[in-house]
C-alpha cells in the first residue's frame, strides 16, 4: 500500500491533504487500472495539535475563534491525522520519526511552517508575549484581559507587529519600535504614508532605529538608554522555516527554505509547501511565508505528491497575483495589490476586505465534496477589489474569473 505523509497541520499541510485526496479521486475516475492503487493509497497528516490554527486571526483580542478542528477537515476526506510530533525525517531510507515511532513514507509533503526568531541573551526574553502560536495569543490575551488599560510596547514595525499595535491601542498606549528607520520597512514605500496616518490617529508613539535591549518588571529598556514603562512586551521580530528543512538539503535560502521546483518537489521521494518552501512566484519574487501562498502551495504540493505514485499527470504552482492586507484596528485597514504594494483600499473600506478574507481563509469542513472541490481551485478567487476599476483590469470580474484553478 502506496503511503503518502504530511508533515504539519497549518494552512499548507492541511491543503496538501486536500490536494492529495483530490489526486486519489482524480486516479479513481480515470479507469480501473488506477482506480486499484487510488483506493489502496493511504495519507497521512502527522501535527500534534488537533485543530488548524489561523494564524492570520490571532491579533484578535480572541484567539480561540482562530481555530478549525482539524478531523473536520481530515476525516471526510479519508486522511489519517497522527497526532505527534515529528524529530527527524531520514530521506534515505523514507522514513519519519514522531514521537519516537518510525513511519515510513513513499511520498513526503514538508508543511512544517514556521517560527518565530526569539532574541538570545535579551535580559528578561521569559517575559516576552507573542501572537506567533495559538498559546502565545492566548497568554497575552488572558494578561490583559481585565485591565481597563495599559502600557505595551510592541518590538518591531512590520505586518505582524503594525496589526498587534494598532489592535492593543483600542484599550491601551502602545509603543512601537523597530531597528528600522521606517514604518513597515519591508512592505515599501507604498502604503507607508496610509499606516502613518492610521498610527497618529491611534495614538500609537513609535520609537525607530531601536529595540529593546532588557525586559523587566513593568519597564522595557531600549537601545537608546530609555526606560520606558510597560505592563506588556511583545515581540514580532522574524521569521524562519521549521528546523526540519535542514534534514533536506543543505542549500536554504535566508528564511531556511527549501529550494523547489515549478511542482514544488524538492527531492525525488520529497515536496515541500507553505512557509518551509523557497518556490518562485515569477521570474524575479519568490512566495511569501504567508496564508495566500501557504495554500495554493500545499494544494499543489499534496496533489503531486498523490499524482506521482498514481500515474496522474501532476500541477504546476502557478499563483495567484500577490496582495497585502493589513488590519489598523480603530483606524480601519489597507488592501494593496502588486508587489509594490499599491494601495486599492483603506480606512473602513480596507478593513472590510481584511474582514472579508479573514473569514475566507477558514476551509470547509464536514463535507467531503466541498473540501475537495476546494482542494481543486489552485488559483484563488479575490472579489475584494473597489467597484470603481474598468473592465479587463486584474480587478474586473472577467479578470477575476481568469484567475481561477483550470482543472
Amino acid at each position: 500500500m502506496a503511503h503518502v505523509v504530511i508533515i504539519g497541520g497549518g494552512f499548507a499541510g492541511v491543503w496538501s491533504a486536500a490536494g492529495a485526496a483530490l489526486a486519489r479521486r482524480a486516479a479513481l475516475a480515470r479507469g480501473a487500472a488506477l482506480a486499484r492503487g487510488a483506493a489502496d493509497l493511504r495519507i497521512t497528516l502527522i501535527s500534534p495539535n488537533e485543530h488548524l490554527v489561523l494564524r492570520p486571526r490571532l491579533y484578535e483580542p480572541e484567539p480561540d475563534l482562530a481555530k478549525v478542528e482539524l478531523g473536520r477537515i481530515l476525516g471526510p476526506i479519508g486522511v489519517e491525522h497522527l497526532r505527534a510530533s515529528v524529530s527527524t525525517i531520514d530521506t534515505g531510507r523514507r522514513i519519519v520519526v514522531a514521537d519516537g515511532r518510525e513511519i515510513g513514507y513513499d511520498r513526503l509533503v514538508l508543511a512544517a511552517g514556521s517560527k518565530l526568531v526569539r532574541p538570545e541573551g535579551l535580559p528578561g526574553a521569559e517575559r516576552l508575549f507573542d501572537i506567533d502560536t495559538l498559546e502565545g495569543a492566548r497568554r497575552l490575551a488572558d494578561h490583559l484581559r481585565d485591565r481597563e488599560s495599559y502600557r505595551a510596547v510592541v518590538v518591531g514595525a512590520g505586518f505582524v507587529g503594525l496589526e498587534a499595535a494598532t489592535e492593543l491601542a483600542a484599550r491601551g498606549r502602545v509603543l512601537l519600535v523597530d531597528r528600522s528607520q521606517v514604518v513597515g520597512d519591508q512592505l515599501g514605500p507604498g502604503p507607508r504614508e496610509e499606516i502613518e496616518a492610521a498610527l497618529d490617529r491611534l495614538g500609537v508613539e513609535r520609537r525607530l532605529g531601536t529595540t529593546v535591549t532588557e525586559v523587566g518588571d513593568g519597564y522595557a529598556v531600549l537601545s537608546d538608554g530609555t526606560r520606558v514603562e510597560a505592563d506588556t512586551v511583545v515581540w514580532s521580530v522574524g521569521m524562519r522555516a521549521s528546523e526540519l528543512t535542514r534534514q533536506i538539503s543543505d542549500e536554504l535560502d535566508h528564511l531556511g527554505r527549501v529550494p523547489v521546483d515549478r511542482h514544488l518537489r524538492a527531492l525525488p521521494e520529497v515536496f515541500a509547501a507553505g512557509d518551509t518552501a523557497a518556490a518562485a512566484f515569477d521570474a524575479e519574487h519568490t512566495v511569501m511565508q504567508a496564508c495566500q501562498h501557504a495554500t495554493p502551495l500545499g494544494k499543489v504540493a499534496g496533489y503531486n505528491a498523490a499524482a506521482d505514485l498514481l500515474g496522474v499527470p501532476p500541477r504546476d504552482f502557478t499563483p495567484g497575483p500577490y496582495v497585502t492586507c493589513l488590519d489598523l484596528g480603530g483606524a480601519g485597514g489597507i488592501f494593496t495589490r502588486g508587489w509594490d504594494r499599491r494601495v486599492m483600499a483603506s480606512g473602513a473600506e480596507g478593513k472590510e476586505i481584511k474582514r472579508r478574507i479573514n473569514q475566507r481563509i477558514h476551509p470547509p469542513v464536514d463535507d467531503a465534496a466541498e473540501i475537495l472541490a476546494a482542494a481543486d481551485h489552485v488559483l484563488l478567487e479575490l472579489p475584494f477589489f473597489p467597484r470603481d476599476e474598468e473592465p479587463g483590469q486584474p480587478g474586473s470580474t472577467a479578470a477575476r474569473r481568469s484567475w481561477r484553478s483550470a482543472s
